[in-house]
């Protein structure tokens, strides 16, 4: 159904009576009026109670898969223009992926750029508002340039250039939103225009009769169809493709795509779609066929229902496509997500739900994954499942350039943990998994680093960069607990087990390091630290009033001193110590380990009754490299 469409009347300033210009694929409401020169693009909506009228000020324009909502009004003066993307003149230009929401106000001249969003009742008037800008509610935004990616706070005034220049940069979590807008009302444009269809509400009430007729079918019969089919539709030249829907955009027919490669590989495509039913087990799944000469569907096959099991031999190996199952590694069912990301230069980034958000759909979004591999990407992944225990997890993928999502994949659920495999690359000779040993071996130390609130780095090194110090880093660590840091510290093991890697405590309001300690060298089995330090926790004082130093203590000391740096102490009572106001104790000048242990054990009885902490310093670059308390009051 299509809004109410009028040629713009004759007036002094116009008389060539220009009518607006609608894409066939745009949704245009019946209860929106839309007057004049104005173009509106593919995929468009145009929601109830909208006024776009380009009688005075005209033309408009209106950018592909943008949305105006419920009583906005665009209107333009007769004088004033704006230029365009296409470098014409405009009284008011919407962009492409912008959202304007409940009954804001767009007046030209005004430009709104890609995927801009402006909130309930804001207006813009004689304003550019750059690619990318954040409007809140109720804000105006009137007689300035602003520059792309800025937010505006609800409420705001901004009338002048300086206010202008001065806004901040938008957040990630706005822009996800704005983005997460946009698809939620190409939803709506689709589940409208599937509305009006008959043959569209047809094939939705034979889906809905079907489900209710049959809510059991045999699913492995149905598993070796739709893979028949797949194969069918590939050896005839046409591709396969696959969407998912949950309850609510079954019954609007509001379907998402599945990442599948554009390739005609048996076994490629098998695998994509395999892993695309492990990741939506909770949805409805359908198979399509497209024609690629016509550019059109030729079929399309429901192949999964929500809470049906999958067969597990459904997808073939990706090493030929013998119809064998993938291999069990843990992230099977979803690592070509990852793979795919990556590939189209994407980010991933994670959302999270207990089990009362996930009911209501209410997922909070967490951090974009800076990751450069997918040995990366599971390492990290690992982590943030160990902190998200008994939640769902789901892994999104944002195309950051179109501001898009390319797929959503819960990848974990409170009922099924997920299991990772440290690397998707076969190796000859696999080693065992990180698992208690490494705990045994850095807990203790890790729990240190942490309570004090430090950050937790690592590093690795070659054998040649190991001999010129000269170590890269294995990425942020994003854990923040004990578990999650081993978790993650297990998967650099794994990524750069042929190396040497070292742990590193990082003070991040002196921003310097506190601590760096090798915990791995070549040869070494993975799961276990290197032989030196073999401490299995936090440096401990020695017992007050035996006069001795304990084991672990000794062992931190002489790999210190082994490693070339000089050892040196400091103390405080209670007062300093709490504004970190330390005093030096005597320095120690020898390098030899006993004298060493007998300079810190004189430190320690002069200083009984106060904090006594452990210093690490290299003397070429003169900056610590280890500081850790060893003595309370």
């Amino acid at each position: 159904m299509k809004g109410i469409s009028f040629a713009a009347p004759p007036t002094p300033w116009s008389k060539g009576l220009a009518e607006p210009r609608i894409d066939p694929s745009a949704y245009i409401h019946s209860f929106s009026n839309v007057i004049g020169d104005v173009y509106i693009g593919p995929n468009v909506l145009v929601a109830p109670g909208t006024s776009i009228r380009a009688d005075e000020g005209s033309p408009f324009h209106i950018g592909e898969s943008s949305n105006v909502q419920d009583g906005v009004v665009i209107h333009g003066l007769e004088q004033g223009r704006v230029r365009g993307d296409d470098g014409q003149d405009y009284s008011v230009w919407i962009g492409e992926d912008a959202s304007i929401t409940h009954m804001a106000l767009i007046h030209g001249p005004a430009y709104v750029g890609d995927r801009c969003f402006v909130g309930f009742r804001s207006t813009v008037f004689n304003a550019k508002l750059g690619e990318g800008c954040i409007v809140g509610m109720h804000a105006l935004v009137q007689d300035v340039d602003v520059p792309p990616r800025r937010h505006i706070p609800s409420g705001a005034v901004i009338t002048t250039q300086q206010q202008a220049d001065r806004l901040p940069e938008v957040r990630e979590e706005d822009e996800h939103f704005a983005s997460h807008v946009v698809g939620v009302n190409e939803a709506l444009r689709m589940g409208y225009r599937c509305a009006e269809s008959s043959a569209c509400l047809l094939e939705v009430r034979q889906q809905q009769q079907m489900f209710t007729a049959h809510p059991q079918v045999n699913q492995g019969e149905e598993a070796m169809d739709w893979s028949g089919q797949a194969k069918e539709l590939l050896a005839q030249g046409y591709r396969v493709g696959a969407e998912f829907a949950d309850e609510r955009h079954f019954r609007t027919s509001s379907w998402q795509e599945c990442p599948l490669p554009n390739s005609s590989d048996v076994s490629a495509v098998l695998g994509a779609i395999a892993a695309c039913l492990q990741g939506h087990m909770g949805d409805y799944v359908r198979m399509y066929g497209i024609d690629p000469k016509v550019k059109r569907r030729v079929t399309e096959q429901l192949i999964h229902r929500p809470n049906e099991s999958v067969a597990p031999a459904v997808a073939p190996s990706p090493q030929g496509s013998n119809g064998a199952a993938p291999p069990a590694n843990g992230h099977g069912s979803w690592g070509h997500y990852i793979h795919q990301a990556l590939a189209q230069q994407g980010k991933l980034s994670l959302e999270f739900a207990d089990v009362r958000r996930f009911r209501s759909g209410a997922w909070q979004t967490g951090s974009v994954l800076e990751v450069r591999n997918e040995a990366e990407a599971l390492r990290m992944l690992t982590a943030i499942a160990a902190e998200h225990a008994g939640e769902y997890i789901r892994l999104v993928g944002v195309d950051p350039r179109a501001k898009r999502r390319l797929f959503e994949v819960v990848i974990q659920r409170p009922d099924a943990p997920m299991a990772i495999a440290p690397s998707s690359q076969p190796t000859a000779a696999p080693s065992p998994a990180p698992g208690v040993a490494l705990h045994d071996a850095l807990g203790g130390q890790v729990r240190q680093l942490l309570s004090q609130g430090h950050r937790i780095a690592a590093e690795h090194a070659d054998e040649r960069r190991f001999r010129t110090s000269s170590w890269q880093s294995c990425g942020a660590i994003i854990g923040t607990t004990e578990a999650a840091v081993i978790a993650e510290l297990g998967g650099i093991m794994q990524q750069f087990g042929g190396e040497y890697i070292r742990l590193v405590g990082i003070d991040p309001k002196a921003k310097r390091r506190v601590l760096e300690q090798v915990i791995h060298r070549p040869g070494d089995r993975l799961g276990e630290t290197a032989p030196a330090p073999t401490s299995s926790g936090p440096l401990t004082a020695p017992p007050m009033g035996k006069g001795i130093l304990s084991a672990d203590l000794v062992t931190q000391i002489r790999q210190l001193l082994a490693s070339g740096y000089r050892i040196g102490t400091e103390h405080a009572d209670e007062r300093r110590f709490r504004t970190g106001s330390w005093h030096s104790c005597a320095p120690i000048a020898t390098q030899r380990p006993e004298e060493v242990l007998s300079a810190l054990e004189q430190c320690l009885q002069e200083h009984r009754g106060e904090y006594v902490r452990l210093l690490g310093i290299d003397t070429q670059a003169k900056r610590r490299v280890h500081e850790s308390i060893i003595q309370k009051p």
